[in-house]
């Protein structure tokens, strides 16, 4: 048990950008409140996550080895380096190897003296549930979503039997749940709807997951306050021995605040996407394009896009991660003057920013979501996998903050989007009436996200009691 003076907590995120990157910010986060951090993660997610916290002296890295298992490339680490989605159940089951190490590391930590105040670890690595009560250690898990999106999903796994004899477009109601929009069977994750199936690897290992999730000390939510307080309870609803949800979020925004970010920024060198965007004389003219790391577009769907951005006359930048595809014939000519393509890493927060970008045209994963609303940006919501249609219907019916593409169903269940709903919800997003409603509640969102973070801010409050709270466990 850790002592009530102890200043350190463990963090253990799953191998995949999406993941991670909310959990290096809640390290930065915990650190400017003294608290000392280890982040357990594998060798070559280590050298990526260095590059992620420098200026952060209390912030350490524990390397522990990845298992080498049958059907897994040799080498793989994380969900960025697997050839296709079909490898990521090999992957997460790779991932439960990890216990014995990860409880070599707590077990250390203990025999020293210095055991942590918690352990917050990825919703995918749910061995660790019993590792830390074991060894007398709060284990918080985190999702990487809203908490809307975390109460529908829970909700539909419980009520899968029901939703599953509507169709497709029929409304879904879930007992006991009050929601800021209509939902439909489509919009609900896939997975979600495959509890009853036993003969489905994939339901069977987030049902096991989902047993630690909802046996665990609380949960840690990279949202607000403001945005989830009507769904917060519920949500809580499905969780045993009375954990907790806690809003910190956005987290991206404490190390801003406390200028480590910019200081950072100062010495870099402008990229190449940033000095086109400069060059961009008007402000809010750019829409910025970019699905993602995890969803596979095809090469059809990207040819669609090119097409659908060149009709629609707005400057653009699109960052295309296909290794595949290239530029339509003749393309290059006819937008070499008002939109950049790039194919690198690109600061995404960086770019949202910036003054020339009014419009994002985003797969709505949450992180983009997140990033786009505190930037003031509104949103072309255009969801591919997961929860995204949740984050979709939250940002453009609940939140009024972004429009949708229209979308039609294509050749069994490949969702295809033409280019003219492309060029047409464009110039809507940029140019028109709706879109210019949407940027107005997006930047009034924007000021509440900031806001929420700030001394005396719902975040902030919230971060200062959970660390009273642990320290007093």
């Amino acid at each position: 048990m850790p002592s009530p003076t102890a200043s350190h907590v463990v963090i253990f995120p799953f191998m995949a950008q999406g993941h991670a990157l909310p959990l290096l910010d809640l390290s930065k986060a915990l650190s400017l409140q003294q608290i000392k951090v280890t982040i357990i993660t594998t060798p070559s997610n280590a050298k990526s996550i260095a590059k992620c916290v420098p200026n952060h002296p209390d912030i350490h890295l524990h390397e522990i080895p990845f298992p080498t298992i049958n059907g897994l490339p040799i080498g793989c680490e994380n969900t960025s380096q697997l050839p296709s989605l079909e490898f990521l159940l090999p992957f997460l089951h790779a991932t439960k190897q990890l216990q014995k190490p990860f409880e070599e590391v707590l077990e250390t930590m203990i025999k020293s003296n210095a055991p942590p105040l918690c352990v917050i670890s990825d919703f995918f690595l749910g061995f660790t549930l019993a590792s830390c009560q074991a060894l007398g250690v709060p284990r918080l898990v985190f999702h990487g979503m809203s908490a809307l999106s975390m109460a529908i999903s829970k909700s539909s796994w419980v009520n899968a039997s029901q939703i599953n004899s509507l169709s497709m477009l029929d409304p879904v109601d879930l007992p006991g749940m009050k929601l800021p929009f209509t939902l439909t069977k489509a919009d609900l994750p896939a997975e979600t709807l495959n509890s009853s199936n036993h003969d489905d690897p994939m339901s069977e290992f987030i049902g096991e997951v989902g047993w630690a999730d909802v046996n665990s000390w609380g949960i840690i939510i990279n949202s607000f306050e403001e945005l989830e307080k009507d769904h917060i309870s519920f949500f809580e609803s499905f969780y045993k021995n009375g954990a907790k949800a806690w809003c910190l979020g956005p987290l991206f925004l404490y190390d801003k605040i406390e200028g480590f970010e910019r200081s950072i920024n100062q010495n870099q060198k402008p990229s190449m996407s940033t000095q086109w965007l400069d060059e961009q004389s008007t402000p809010d003219s750019v829409i910025y394009v970019s699905f993602g790391t995890q969803a596979d577009v095809s090469d059809s769907q990207l040819d669609e896009v090119a097409f659908g951005l060149e009709e629609s006359g707005v400057p653009f930048l699109w960052v295309v991660r296909s290794k595949t595809w290239s530029l339509p014939s003749g393309m290059e000519e006819k937008i070499k003057d008002r939109g950049l393509i790039v194919s690198e890493w690109v600061d995404q927060r960086q770019i949202l920013s910036h003054r020339a970008i009014g419009g994002f045209l985003s797969h709505c994963g949450w992180n983009s979501v997140l990033e786009s609303v505190v930037a003031g940006v509104p949103i072309l919501a255009w969801p591919m996998i997961a929860e995204q249609s949740l984050n979709a219907k939250l940002i453009v019916d609940g939140l009024g903050a972004g429009l949708s593409v229209k979308r039609v169903q294509n050749q069994g269940s490949e969702i295809l989007v033409s280019r003219q709903a492309i060029s047409e919800g464009v110039k809507e997003l940029m140019r028109g009436q709706k879109g210019r409603s949407a940027r107005e509640r997006a930047e009034a969102l924007g000021r509440v996200a900031r806001r929420a973070v700030q001394k005396d801010g719902s975040s902030h409050d919230t971060l200062s009691n959970l660390i009273d709270r642990l320290r007093a466990y």
